[in-house]
């Protein structure tokens, strides 16, 4: 049985963006493999795992607080693909123009997302998917 973020739009969004930013990470130079290369992989990765993180036995709100996380995320990758672009460590233009494209749409249905949660309902899976007795 799927966890309820396995279903989310977003959530499918978010793990083809890591894929678009780990293959776009792996053209940096050798001398950003500590620096930039890995704070971008990081803040691609976190976005996933805030949007699974807020999705089970959480309330709206609290939902919303990890959503918001997972959008500041996708802000600090766009900000390191300026740097790459200004610092012209990648000068494939289409790659990242696509890559910022691909940002501002994660980003706007994450936005979308949170705008559709109540502060007071709480969210639940309909069943559950862990069953203790049988660890």
């Amino acid at each position: 049985m799927p966890f309820k973020f396995e279903k989310l739009e977003v959530y499918q969004l978010a793990l083809a963006y890591i894929d678009e930013i780990y293959d776009l990470s792996s053209q940096l130079p050798k001398s950003e493999e500590y620096n930039l290369k890995s704070q971008i992989v990081r803040a691609a990765t976190s976005v996933a795992l805030n949007i699974a993180e807020g999705s089970t036995g959480q309330s709206d709100a609290e939902q919303n607080r990890f959503l918001g996380m997972a959008v500041r995320s996708v802000l600090e990758t766009v900000a390191c693909l300026h740097i790459i672009r200004r610092r012209k460590f990648i000068t494939d233009n289409v790659l990242l123009d696509r890559a910022e494209e691909d940002a501002r749409i994660l980003a706007s249905k994450l936005h979308a997302f949170r705008n559709s949660l109540k502060p007071t309902r709480q969210v639940k899976e309909s069943e559950s998917p862990y069953n203790i007795d049988e660890i």
